[in-house]
């Protein structure tokens, strides 16, 4: 029986390698990508802020992404010891509870961090971690929705990190024009997080889990996906302009257009094609992001 699924007491204590292997640096780089297009967005020169910078680097990334990795992995830890079973936790290499003392114990440094640093960055960190928990914990297991657990995703990785962002330059709540162009780019994101689900459908269909591929199939999945995406850049676009981000408005166009050439691609075989599209639309997607941030921040005079 493995040990790590079993209530006991843990003797050994989890190796550092093994604990940075269940936090996944990897996923780390788009919420602090968000990070700092809010920081951007904020229009605040660095200077006498850095600590706030490098702490707010260190929230998004290591602890509130970090976290939300252990939280998913410690309420999966049953179905990867048959999937994937290699991982720290069913593998062993994080025995016993140690998986849930490192997610609960993540949350709280999460929240001491964020309350150093500002109410509006408290609030923001506070929303993500029950969103984190929520995603992965029963009774909501956001995750299992087609819906609810992209949405959960996206804004997390995209809104609340931009708003931390440019909160921690600012000092208090963004401006009106920033808080729109993440909620666009937050809603974009939700149909980046449902391609992410193409990758399991059978899997999703034989545990049960409604991922829109499951819900409507595959081909109509991929267009609702590709519309959510491409509209609400199509807004930012129109505010940036309508805001006298002219410069900006038309990059985040050619960037949109680009996206949309690809996408036809993508529809063509949703399933074979998603890889290609989100190592080249989603990274579109991403610069657009900077880009409006650039806009919005007044750099260079954008």
């Amino acid at each position: 029986m493995d040990r790590s699924l079993t209530p006991q007491v843990a003797t050994a204590i989890p190796g550092s390698r093994d604990v940075l292997e269940l936090l996944k640096p990897l996923t780390w780089f788009a919420p602090i990508w968000a990070f700092l297009c809010g920081v951007v967005s904020s229009g605040e020169a660095i200077g006498p802020r850095w600590p706030f910078l490098l702490a707010g680097v260190m929230l998004t990334g290591p602890l509130v992404c970090g976290t939300s990795q252990a939280v998913n992995d410690w309420f999966d830890r049953h179905v990867d010891a048959i999937n994937q079973p290699a991982r720290p936790i069913p593998s062993g290499r994080i025995p016993g509870h140690w998986g849930l003392g490192i997610a609960i114990g993540g949350t709280a440094a999460s929240l001491a961090v964020a309350a150093l640093t500002g109410a509006w960055v408290l609030a923001a960190t506070a929303l993500g971690l029950v969103l984190a928990w929520a995603y992965s914990a029963p009774p909501f297991r956001l995750k299992v929705s087609g819906i609810w657990g992209p949405a959960a995703v996206a804004l997390s990785y995209e809104g609340l990190t931009w708003f931390t962002g440019a909160s921690v330059m600012a000092g208090a709540l963004p401006s009106l024009p920033i808080l729109i162009v993440l909620a666009l780019y937050s809603a974009g994101a939700w149909g980046i997080m449902t391609l992410n689900d193409f990758k399991a459908v059978e899997g999703d269909r034989a545990t049960g889990v409604r991922s829109l591929p499951v819900l409507l199939g595959v081909d109509r999945a991929a267009r609702v996906a590709c519309i959510a995406m491409a509209a609400p850049q199509l807004v930012v676009v129109v505010a940036l302009a309508a805001w006298g981000h002219r410069t900006v408005a038309a990059a985040v166009a050619a960037l949109l257009i680009g996206q949309l050439a690809l996408m036809v691609r993508l529809l063509r075989d949703p399933l074979a094609n998603t890889p290609w599209y989100n190592a080249t639309g989603t990274t579109l997607y991403v610069l657009g992001m900077l880009a409006a941030a650039f806009g919005l921040g007044g750099v260079l005079g954008l």
